[in-house]
Parts: structure tokens; sequence; C-alpha cells
């Protein structure tokens, strides 16, 4: 259906999105299901990866897995097929944990050992609902904030003294990432897109969820971008969404659904500058946050923001922050 307020389709990609590999994604979500799993739990986990996607970029990827590599039956009966066993997982793998009932029933002392391995080799994990027993009871919590479903909170912090328990609806750090399931599926993983390409983004697929992100202290009820035209909110999620790439201003106003004239009017009444303006100020800022707190060379932070001429992107890295790129990488290191 054509949105009816701007006679435009609702998404950049009126089109769904192809499933993607992982070797297509920027980055995979394994999804490891234990037996009598909550659904909704899954279905908020994935939800917000797929509509993210539509924004112009193939961006998230997830695999279903299980311990033996056989499908699994949710908690209301549903049988779902995966794609593999945990065992193959890389070393370094992304693996999300999602258990409900019964959650340690299955889990064998080898599929602990994978859990511990992964962590051996700075890998990501997370548990949602009961799912943090599991990765307690494996040993790889150990320093981190967890999260959990109200109802274990009791039983956890019985079992587990030592660990920290969070009131927070999830717990998000570098490596570790647990929440309470359900619907707060979905906030953990706008935060996760946040942290990966930007609150526009996050928003615009919070707005198609038709879900309000929860608000900080002191921050106002509406979304962060709730007062600006849809449109706009729509051109500032793509451009976050393909800060390596610098898209042309024609091809970002054909995803977003705007002619270029009422784009380009739209955004210099909103920030007072234009589209490319804007887009050249975001990939610069990311450039500089890549130079600021990682041990990106300078060269690899001009090709990571789509800059592919050294001298076109430090002239502009100069405009724009008063020095070259190279001092802030000296200062940094120093």
């Amino acid at each position: 259906m054509l949105d009816a307020a701007e006679g435009l389709w609702p998404y950049p990609r009126p089109d769904s999105p192809p499933l993607l590999t992982p070797e297509q994604a920027e980055h995979t979500l394994n999804v490891w299901l234990v037996p009598r799993f909550s659904m909704l739990t899954l279905f908020c986990l994935l939800e917000p990866l797929r509509v993210a996607n539509r924004f112009g970029r193939d961006l998230f990827a997830w695999r279903l897995l299980s311990s033996d590599g056989e499908a699994v039956v949710a908690s209301n009966g549903v049988r779902i097929d995966v794609d593999g066993a945990i065992a193959t997982l890389d070393d370094a793998a992304r693996l999300m944990v999602v258990s409900s009932y019964d959650a340690e029933a299955t889990v064998s002392f080898q599929d602990r050992a994978i859990l511990r391995r992964i962590a051996a080799h700075g890998g990501w994990l997370g548990g949602l609902d009961t799912a943090p027993f599991i990765l307690a009871r494996a040993g790889v919590l150990t320093g981190h904030r967890v999260a959990l479903h109200w109802e274990s909170v009791a039983a956890f912090r019985r079992e587990f003294p030592d660990l920290e328990v969070s009131p927070g609806s999830y717990e998000m750090d570098d490596t570790r990432l647990t929440g309470s399931g359900g619907a707060a599926g979905i906030d953990m993983m706008l935060t996760w897109i946040e942290q990966a390409y930007g609150p526009a983004l996050a928003d615009a697929v919070g707005l198609q969820l038709i879900h309000q992100r929860p608000r900080g202290e002191g921050e106002k009820p509406q979304l962060r971008y709730g007062e600006l035209p849809r449109g706009v909110v729509r051109a500032l999620a793509v451009m976050e969404a393909n800060l390596g790439k610098a898209l042309s201003i024609p091809e970002l106003c054909r995803l977003v659904g705007q002619s270029q004239r009422q784009l380009g009017r739209l955004f210099r009444h909103h920030f007072g500058e234009t589209p490319q303006q804007s887009y050249l100020g975001m990939r610069l800022d990311r450039a500089r946050q890549l130079l600021t707190d990682s041990q990106c060379l300078v060269t690899e932070a001009a090709l990571a923001t789509g800059f592919t001429q050294p001298a076109h992107f430090t002239r502009a890295y100069r405009r724009r922050f008063g020095e070259a790129p190279s001092v802030t990488a000296e200062r940094r290191q120093g």
C-alpha cells in the first residue's frame, strides 16, 4: 500500500529484501534455539534486522541453530527448521541464545564448552529470557551485568550471588548482551542498529515497526526524529546505512522516494544545509570517530567512509575539523 500522507512507499525499498547469507551481509547474528523457546522473543529479535535491510543496504543476516542441527519446537508447539548445529560456529562468532521453559533440560556439557570456546576467543555472546542461566553455568558472564526475565531473577540471584543483576530489560557491552526476552528484543536490536549505523536508522526502523523506543531521563516523549517529516527521517537513515559507500544524491532520492528539489527544500528548512552537505558531514564524523576510537589508519578511515581520493578526504576533513586526519590519528597514538 502507498503512504496516504505522502503518496510514497512507506519504505525506501518497496520490495522485501532477499534473505541474506553471511557472505552477503555486513553483520551476521547466529541464534541458538533451545527447545521450548519463546517464539515472540525470536520474532522481536529478527524483525528489526529485516526491516533495517530495507534502507538501501545489505546490513544483517541471521542463522538459526540448534544443539544437534535438527528442528526445534517452540513453547507454542511450532516446529522451526534450523540452518545447522552450534558446533559449526567459528571461534569469534556472534551468538544469541534464546530459551524459555526448562532452559537447561537439553543443554549438554559439550554445548557449554562451545560457549566457553567462543568467549575465550573474544566472541560476542548473548542470552534472552532464561538463557542467562545457560551462559552463567558455562562461566561466561563473570564481570558482566545481567538482565533476564523478571520471573527468573530471584532464582538467578540465589544461584549466582556474585553476578550483578540489572533492573533493565537488557544489558549490552562489547562482548555480552542479555535481556528479558519478548518485546524487549526490539529495543535491544534497535540499540545494536544505532551503535552500528546511527540513531536515524534505528528510529526509522522503530517507526516502521510501530514501536516507540524508551526514552532516557529528561528526554522528550517523542522519538528523537519524531518531529521531522518522514522523508527526512528516511533520508537520514539511508545516509547512515551508507556511510561507507557515498551514494549519489539522485540515488539517495530514489531510495527515499523524494525528488531532489523536495528533499533539498526539506533539508535546508530543518538543517540549514543541503542533503549533500549533511551526508558529507556524517561521513566525516564517522571518519573522525574511527581515527579517534580505533587503530584505524588514515587511508583505512577514508575508504571506510566512501572517500576514494586521499587528497579529497584530507581537504574535506580539514575544513570540518580544522586539522588534518593525520593529526587526529597521531593524537590517538600519543
